[in-house]
């Protein structure tokens, strides 16, 4: 059963200006080699929604948010109605998220359930498939094309394994970005070795993205380089 696979009650880092604490939500539409999340992609629910109103309710005057993370949070089938009682308790949210599951997204900004969001451009079209073994660019794309439309606070971000994604593949998305008018920062984060089983068994990267070769059409930071 999808849901909260467990809390980190309290961070100064994840939800940008903001203390925050972070959900991690179990289950996920794809399969990213270099995830190092594999007990909460394959996990089921093990905290309940009211655990959490209860403990957010201590913080109230403490805490400004909270991030739902994953896993693939979106796909939580009550995510609409939780983060509306989150809301309702004075709490922002933050969701990361891969930008497939669309209608969620939508919904979530329309109806003022998000305050700022963090979207997983995980490979250009032509390696899309490869890298998170799903096929669906073009949904990816829709909530791309709507949040750089829309108003929100939000941010892009990719992670490099250069096993996957070349200086030649990362130009590609620039490019696409710069096209379609995105105009935030754009987040390049470096693999994250660690001694935890990735999704794909990938191990650590043959050697590192050469920088210097990155185009600068947009605004770029460079995360763990």
């Amino acid at each position: 059963m999808l849901g909260i696979y467990s809390i980190q009650k309290f961070s100064t880092l994840d939800f940008p200006g903001r203390l925050s604490s972070i959900l991690w939500f179990s289950g996920c539409n794809m399969r990213c080699p270099y995830c190092y999340n594999k007990d909460v992609v394959f996990g089921k629910k093990q905290i309940e929604e009211d655990e959490i109103i209860e403990f957010l309710k201590t913080r109230i005057g403490l805490l400004d948010g909270v991030s739902f993370t994953g896993g693939e949070a979106t796909l939580y089938p009550n995510l609409i109605t939780f983060s509306q009682k989150i809301k309702d308790l004075g709490f922002e949210i933050k969701l990361d998220t891969n930008g497939i599951n669309f209608k969620v997204i939508k919904e979530m900004v329309e109806k003022k359930l998000v305050d700022y969001i963090a979207l997983d451009f995980k490979a250009p079209p032509n390696k899309f498939e490869e890298v998170t073994k799903n096929k669906y660019y073009s949904k990816f794309e829709k909530t791309l094309d709507f949040l750089i439309d829309s108003d929100i606070e939000f941010e892009i971000r990719t992670t490099v394994h250069t096993d996957l994604l070349d200086e030649n593949d990362i130009n590609e998305i620039i490019k696409i970005l710069h096209n379609k008018g995105y105009k935030n920062t754009y987040y390049l984060q470096n693999f994250f070795e660690t001694d935890k089983e990735t999704l794909g068994n990938i191990g650590p990267q043959k050697r590192k993205l050469d920088i210097s070769k990155i185009i600068d059409l947009i605004p770029i930071e460079f995360r763990n380089f």
